[in-house]
């Protein structure tokens, strides 16, 4: 058996022109060129097991996204010192890989991790987003109250089934621990909600924020978004907010020496 490296890689990218971060034949997506880069590099058909902290969807972007790789002992040793410069040299100007750090085989980008941390920008100005931030800032027609937002948040921390905020899977628990949901309005305006979880199934972060910015216009009550926990269905009265306004911000690991303890725990099923 060839020798090999894990290596985390930490990764930056506009999600306005990929389809989401998943490969998919005939679509363009993060991972597809992330893959194409490092084939080139050292070999297309060099299995590398890559593997990512949080699957984005379309349109979402990520600041703080982190994946790993298992490299031939052998590529590392030639790439080491060179192998971020070639990287971004052959990534389109969208996609960047910031960091690459060797790591132990215990460290898995996805089961090793203790949280994910996203973050939801809504510009409720007149004119709309500023131009230079239309990727990754919704435009909201109606004012927004911040302190409606942040009631309607507070009711949905804690763990609890938010089968009604997401696309349910087959043998797949909608049980979710949330430890932070706020809301801020940044110096330009901008209102900036701060979600994070152990985990979040697909679309919930999105179908969160879309239930809360009905609250912050005033269209409904502050305790609406908690009433819908007690369904075990996805609620058709929910409106998932735009892919563009989403932005994975930071996922968190524990200490080395937790990494296969932290994996194994999160590989089994929620009761």
């Amino acid at each position: 058996m060839t020798e090999s490296i894990r290596l985390r890689l930490d990764v930056s990218y506009d999600g306005a022109e990929f389809s989401g971060w998943a490969v998919q034949p005939g679509r363009r997506t993060v991972a597809g060129v992330l893959v194409e880069a490092l084939g080139r590099l050292v070999g297309a058909e060099t299995p590398l097991g890559l593997t990512v902290a949080g699957r984005t969807d379309a349109g979402v972007h990520a600041t703080g996204q982190v994946c790993h790789i298992d490299l031939p002992a052998e590529a590392w040793t030639e790439l080491e010192a060179s192998l971020l410069r070639r990287l971004a040299a052959l990534m389109p100007p969208d996609a960047r890989v910031r960091v690459i750090t060797p790591v132990p085989d215990s460290f898995d980008a996805r089961f090793s991790a203790t949280f994910r941390r996203y973050e939801y920008r809504v510009s409720d100005t007149k004119w709309g987003p500023e131009p230079l931030r239309r990727h990754d800032t919704l435009g909201w027609v109606r004012p927004l109250d911040l302190d409606l937002l942040n009631a309607s948040a507070a009711g949905l921390v804690g763990e609890h089934d938010y089968a009604a905020f997401c696309k349910r899977k087959e043998h797949a628990t909608t049980i979710r621990a949330i430890n932070r949901l706020d809301w801020r309005r940044d110096p330009d305006g901008v209102c900036v909600a701060t979600v994070q979880a152990d985990a979040f199934c697909q679309a919930m972060v999105r179908s969160l924020v879309g239930a809360m910015l009905t609250v912050g216009d005033g269209r409904r009550e502050p305790d609406w978004p908690a009433k819908l926990l007690t369904l075990r269905e996805r609620s058709s009265e929910v409106t998932v907010a735009p892919a563009n306004g989403l932005t994975l911000v930071e996922v968190g690991y524990p200490a080395e020496a937790e990494y296969a303890a932290r994996a194994d725990a999160t590989r089994r099923l929620r009761a």
